[in-house]
């Protein structure tokens, strides 16, 4: 067995304990495995193992590497979206993970009506407003969310988040929970389903799960260290 193969295989393990333990299903939590530096060769090993999520920071990259891998790969878009990418973004990829404001939610909106498509996105937390993370803060999203409603292009599927960097996955838990908590406080103000979080990483997915978690962004946890 090969180590993408033992690695994929060990989070699965972890993702069947953390449902179990928030008494979830497993089949309600996507993994998408995150590419960022790893070559397409490591991709095809991790596809030819099962993983079909792939999730990738920069178009650059996902384009050097989706031509080379099966179609059946689903491309989640996970990193910084610049407004000079969204024309190139929006068609490559199943689900963009951060739309961090409405002026690019905006845009976006209007150049998936130039191109005749209705994307799959999240909109990014900045829960911690960390000035070096992009994304709203809990009010912004709030004062914005009729605004970003009116968006007619633009599928919005739930909220995304990075908390703040910490030794101790448990540290974690309160932004998860956050998340979480503002995701159904909008969905039921606006009687919007919004079923997707995507939150947890290599370190601290169990947790995020255990909050709520449908999608988790694992890169060296499958692939090891960059």
């Amino acid at each position: 067995m090969s180590d993408v193969a033992a690695n994929l295989t060990e989070i699965q393990q972890h993702i069947h304990a953390a449902c179990a333990r928030a008494g979830r299903s497993a089949d309600d939590v996507t993994l998408i495995a995150v590419t960022k530096t790893f070559s397409a060769d490591r991709v095809r090993e991790a596809y030819d193992c099962g993983q079909r999520h792939v999730g990738e920071n920069r178009l650059q990259e996902a384009e050097s590497k989706i031509p080379l891998l099966p179609a059946s790969l689903q491309w989640h878009y996970i990193g910084q979206l610049q407004r000079n990418k969204v024309r190139k973004v929006l068609p490559q990829f199943c689900l963009i993970h951060s739309i961090d404001s409405l002026r690019l939610a905006q845009y976006a909106d209007e150049v998936a009506r130039e191109l005749g498509l209705f994307p799959q996105v999240l909109l990014q937390l900045n829960l911690a407003n960390e000035e070096s993370k992009a994304g709203f803060s809990a009010d912004a999203l709030r004062e914005n969310w009729d605004s970003l409603l009116r968006l007619e292009r633009l599928e919005i599927m739930g909220l995304m988040t990075v908390p703040p960097a910490c030794d101790d996955p448990e540290q974690s838990r309160p932004w998860f929970r956050a998340l979480r908590e503002l995701r159904d406080e909008l969905a039921t103000l606006s009687e919007t389903p919004m079923p997707y979080l995507s939150m947890g990483m290599s370190g601290d997915y169990p947790i995020a799960i255990e909050e709520g978690a449908t999608h988790i962004r694992v890169g060296s946890a499958v692939f090891g260290k960059r």
